[in-house]
């Protein structure tokens, strides 16, 4: 009995931190595997705009373009850089010795990413970028404080500012008061310098969202395929039951 209590509490355990771990409040979506729009519109910002840094190591080319509804040939063509062919892995060039030397650690794999962090993190994590003059690359970010990557979408978001204090902001993160984005509150803290900016804030939001949606989808690329066969399997089952139980009926129905 103990051994099993035990186990119980071990698998809880980095639940229970992933769930306190998070200073900040976070921005909720709904993610929706079945845009194809979105989801294609993701992959196009993730190619282009993190595979510089971040690999995606178990997802492959050709499962994306057939999932997401996109022929293989125009993947090939518009989104695969070097001499890479579309049945390979979504990997890149530069190495993790040299990743660890530039940037202290190499970038991590975004394979898993949404399963590791939840939507909710990575959304409101790439909207929360500050500007920060004491940092390396000039940002910070507030649910990620003192972040090691660079806003590599700023010219799209615009600069942002924090017109907090840290003390301020720590007593916003303390007590949950904020939303850090979207909450009435946090443009005190937040706000996009005017004319910085390719997209407007809700233009902005909208690639934030494709992108995230389809770090979701990587991160469980068979997930609409077990819920469709999932569908099927309840329908079988129920079509079973009363067939099963005519059967039972007729085989009991001399037993007093």
């Amino acid at each position: 009995m103990k051994k099993y209590l035990f186990a119980l509490i071990m698998a809880v355990l980095p639940v229970t931190a992933m769930a306190s771990g998070g200073e900040a409040p976070l921005d909720h979506i709904e993610v929706d595997l079945e845009n194809q729009a979105s989801l294609q519109r993701g992959m196009a910002t993730f190619v282009n705009r993190c595979m510089g840094c971040h690999s995606a190591d178990y997802q492959r080319y050709e499962r994306a373009a057939n999932d997401l509804g996109m022929p293989p040939e125009l993947v090939q063509e518009y989104m695969i850089f070097g001499d890479k062919k579309v049945g390979e892995q979504m990997t890149i060039a530069m190495s993790k010795d040299d990743a660890a030397n530039w940037f202290g650690n190499p970038p991590p794999d975004l394979s898993l990413e949404a399963r590791l962090r939840g939507p909710d993190w990575i959304y409101t994590y790439l909207r929360s970028f500050y500007q920060d003059p004491s940092r390396p690359w000039g940002v910070n970010n507030v649910v990620f404080k003192d972040v090691g990557m660079p806003n590599v979408l700023q010219d799209l978001q615009g600069v942002q500012i924090n017109n907090c204090t840290p003390e301020e902001l720590a007593h916003h993160h303390a007590n949950a008061e904020i939303d850090p984005l979207t909450g009435a509150r946090m443009s005190e803290c937040l706000t996009v310098v005017d004319g910085t900016g390719k997209l407007s804030k809700e233009e902005f939001d909208q690639t934030i969202y494709d992108l995230t949606n389809f770090l979701t989808y990587m991160g469980e690329p068979y997930r609409l395929d077990s819920e469709r066969l999932g569908i099927k399997v309840l329908i079988f089952l129920a079509i079973f039951f009363v067939f099963a139980y005519a059967l039972k009926k007729e085989y009991w129905k001399d037993v007093h």
